[in-house]
C-alpha cells in the first residue's frame, strides 16, 4: 500500500492533482478540501489510499491521516465506494461525519450527492460506533445494533427479543415493509449459527442486519 506521497506539486486540476515524487509524476484523485491547500511548484505531503479494480489502480490522497482512515472506513459500509466516500468528505469534514453518524442525523447525510434517505440511514446503521465520537480517530470496532432513536438496541429492551424481532425491528426503522423483512430473515436464517443450540444468544444481531440488507438489495 502507499501510506503516503512527499513531493513536488506539478499539476493540479478540479478533481486531482500530479505530484512528482522522485521524477515520477503520480496523478491523485482529491477532496476539494485537499486540492485547495496544494500549490503548483510547491512541496507538498499527502496521505494516500490505494483502490485497486480489475480496470484501474487509482490513488486518492487526502490533507491528514484522519481523513484517509475515514475514506477507507466509510467504504465498509454497504453501497458506498470510493467515489461516494470522496462525495461525503467533500461534504464533511471527518469530525462533521462522526457526529453525523453518532447523532442519527439523516437529513445531514442526505445532503451528500447520490445518498437518499434510505442509504444515510444505512450508513448510520453500519457505520454507528466505529467512526468515533467527534475529536476522535476512526475506531473500527464492530458494527452497531441500533440504527437511531427507536432503533432497537438499548440493553432493557433487547435482553427480551429474540435476534430476529431485533432485525425485523431495526429493517422496519430502516423503510422497509414488514413482510419483507420476514421473507430477508427466512433467508438468511440457514446461514447463522447459534450456540448450544439455541436461537438467540449467540446470533450476532449486527451481522445478520447486514446480510438481511444485502438480500433486500437484490430484491
Amino acid at each position: 500500500m502507499i501510506a503516503h506521497l512527499d513531493g513536488l506539486v506539478a499539476a493540479v486540476a478540479p478533481e486531482g492533482a500530479v505530484i512528482d515524487v522522485g521524477g515520477v509524476g503520480l496523478l491523485v484523485q482529491c477532496s476539494p478540501g485537499t486540492l485547495a491547500e496544494l500549490r503548483p511548484g510547491e512541496r507538498a505531503k499527502v496521505s494516500t489510499s490505494l483502490v485497486v479494480r480489475e480496470d484501474a489502480l487509482t490513488l486518492y490522497g487526502f490533507g491528514s491521516d484522519d481523513e484517509r482512515n475515514t475514506f477507507e472506513l466509510l467504504q465498509t459500509a454497504s453501497g458506498i465506494g470510493p467515489r461516494l466516500a470522496l462525495a461525503m468528505l467533500a461534504t464533511f469534514s471527518p469530525d462533521g461525519l462522526r457526529r453525523a453518524v453518532a447523532t442519527a442525523d439523516v437529513t445531514a447525510l442526505t445532503a451528500v450527492p447520490g445518498i437518499g434517505r434510505k442509504g444515510a440511514q444505512r450508513i448510520v446503521l453500519e457505520l454507528a460506533g466505529r467512526l468515533g465520537s467527534p475529536g476522535d480517530p476512526p475506531t473500527g470496532q464492530g458494527f452497531a445494533t441500533a440504527v437511531s432513536a427507536g432503533a432497537v438496541g438499548k440493553a432493557t429492551l433487547a435482553g427480551r427479543l429474540t435476534w430476529r424481532d431485533q432485525v425485523r425491528t431495526g429493517l422496519v426503522n430502516l423503510g422497509w415493509q414488514a413482510r419483507d423483512a420476514e421473507q430477508a430473515i427466512a433467508t438468511i436464517e440457514p446461514d447463522l449459527s447459534y450456540g448450544d443450540g439455541e436461537d438467540t444468544a449467540e446470533v450476532d444481531v449486527a451481522a445478520a442486519l447486514r446480510a438481511a440488507l444485502r438480500v433486500l438489495g437484490r430484491t
